[in-house]
């Protein structure tokens, strides 16, 4: 109620179209002091007017209507806490629809499935493409694209020939569905988030006739502005997202604003026909991340600072690398969690893999991996000492996770994305674990007390490995204060070379 009485008040609409049913959630308007007349699509009163309304197009020359004003307002999540009106122009979503129409040459014989909540952008070319190109459109039920079963009966039924899923859930579609039911389907569009290289291999391993295309774009761009048509082995290790669509151009920028070489990350500018007008009655943060394009000639040309983060391959395509706010610092160090997640992806027996930051402890940032096997991955293949030693040999010693834990699927938000907020807590299981031993003597047992107090573990053996189980340089700073305080000497440097209560 009150995410919707904000976008009400912030939007001012001239009218609110809804169904009865819906009423009930309507009393948000009156909370923002609106007077907003209501329609109820469904309403027998209302219904008759609409009936009345003329059924032809009006001529845009007589309303003095141009392809720079406003097809549509979406609001995405705010870093305030409160959700911010994206306003897309007509001619970027225009842009857009057409470029699509000439990539996929929809006929009157597709069938599109439109699953997407029209509050997600995704929507709009589900509902207009089809609408353009004269092709049928195949409505699913509410909440539909949530159920992998249901989708795979609408698509055999309805001889769908074209539908759009997010990663996460073509992820869920091609593990749960009968993909059999697809014989009809010919082309699958993916955006949202990042495709990894394993899940376009299980893709073409699942349905190997079927087109696979990894679409990238914020909703400050007209829904999409790069794309790539994914063929088997053409890339070994990742999934690009491709070249820019048609009138619209990709930079990728340092710190600067100058161009990075091939190969190097920066941060992605877009530029072009699909550029949004900004953020509705949000003139300092339009400001912030609309900037005036010093590559155009145009002087009211402006470019979008994305904030994700990509590289230049020497094709002329372009590799999604992650967000600019998924790069964390850690005890000094800058890393960025892409990398890690791509190393762990890598790593036998692993399907897909998040990283993240947690502190649980006040002051104590570590880094927790999560993932998911492989289809018959063998046993152990996922266990924290395996998976450790893995990355250990392709990343630095702070760049590896201090627990791994494993999940049967990521937590997904309502729309069908990563829910990264709800990744459990690691417990003792998800740390490297040795035969237990207890410990010997009274300076052992002494020790282990405090290394469990400052690693948060229950028991401690005298075999366990101090930075195995979640210990860190500032950690050991710590840990040496404690031994001073019962009396002992003790070096940094000793820890590092004798890591366990035994050795030390």
């Amino acid at each position: 109620q009150e995410r919707l009485a904000y976008m009400l008040e912030d939007s001012a609409p001239v009218a609110l179209l809804t169904q009865t049913g819906m009423q009930e959630r309507l009393p948000a308007a009156a909370e923002a002091g609106l007077a907003i007349p209501v329609l109820l699509l469904d309403g027998e009163e209302d219904g008759a007017a609409m009936a009345r309304q003329a059924s032809h197009n009006p001529e845009p020359a007589q309303l003095g209507l141009t392809a720079r004003h406003l097809a549509y307002v979406i609001y995405t999540s705010g870093s305030t806490g409160m959700p911010k009106g994206v306003m897309n122009q007509h001619r970027g979503v225009v842009n857009r629809l057409l470029w699509a129409q000439n990539e996929y040459c929809l006929r009157s014989d597709d069938r599109v499935l439109q699953k997407t909540p029209f509050s997600f952008d995704v929507s709009v070319w589900e509902f207009f493409l089809p609408l353009l190109a004269g092709a049928q459109i195949v409505m699913a039920r509410p909440e539909g694209h949530k159920d992998p079963q249901y989708l795979a009966t609408v698509i055999d039924r309805a001889r769908i020939t074209m539908a759009h899923f997010v990663p996460s859930m073509l992820q869920i579609f091609l593990n749960q569905a009968d993909t059999e039911k697809c014989h009809a389907l010919r082309r699958v569009l993916c955006s949202g988030e990042a495709l990894s290289h394993s899940l376009q291999t299980q893709f073409h391993a699942y349905l190997p006739a079927i087109e696979l295309h990894n679409l990238y774009g914020p909703t400050e761009a007209a829904i999409d502005v790069t794309s790539w048509h994914c063929k088997h082995g053409r890339y070994a290790g990742i999934v690009p997202i491709g070249r820019p669509i048609a009138n619209t151009q990709l930079y990728i920028l340092d710190a600067h604003l100058q161009p990075v070489p091939v190969g190097v990350t920066g941060e992605i500018y877009i530029g072009g026909a699909g550029v949004a007008r900004g953020y509705l009655n949000r003139a300092e943060l339009t400001a912030e991340r609309f900037l005036p394009d010093p590559f155009s000639a145009q002087a009211e040309a402006r470019l979008y600072k994305s904030g994700d983060l990509g590289r230049w391959l020497a094709d002329g395509n372009i590799a999604y690398v992650g967000r600019n706010d998924f790069q964390v610092k850690i005890r000094g160090f800058r890393i960025e969690l892409g990398e890690i997640e791509a190393r762990l992806a890598a790593c036998e027996g692993v399907r897909a893999a998040i990283v993240i930051a947690r502190e649980d402890q006040p002051g104590d940032k570590r880094l927790v991996a999560y993932v998911i096997a492989q289809a018959g991955a063998e046993e152990g293949a996922l266990s924290a000492t395996n998976l450790r030693e893995q990355l250990s040999a392709s990343l630095a010693e702070y760049m590896v996770p201090s627990a791994f834990v494993t999940l049967d699927a990521f937590p997904l938000t309502a729309n069908g994305k990563l829910d990264r907020k709800a990744l459990p807590a690691p417990d003792k299981s998800a740390v490297v674990s040795r035969a237990y031993e207890a410990p010997q003597g009274a300076i052992e047992e002494a020790l282990a007390q405090i290394w469990q107090d400052l690693l948060g573990l229950a028991q401690i053996g005298r075999h366990d490995h101090f930075f195995e189980m979640g210990g860190h340089s500032l950690m050991v700073v710590t840990l040496i204060e404690r031994l001073r305080q019962q009396g002992w000497s003790v070096e940094v440097r000793s820890v590092f070379t004798a890591p366990t209560l035994a050795a030390l």
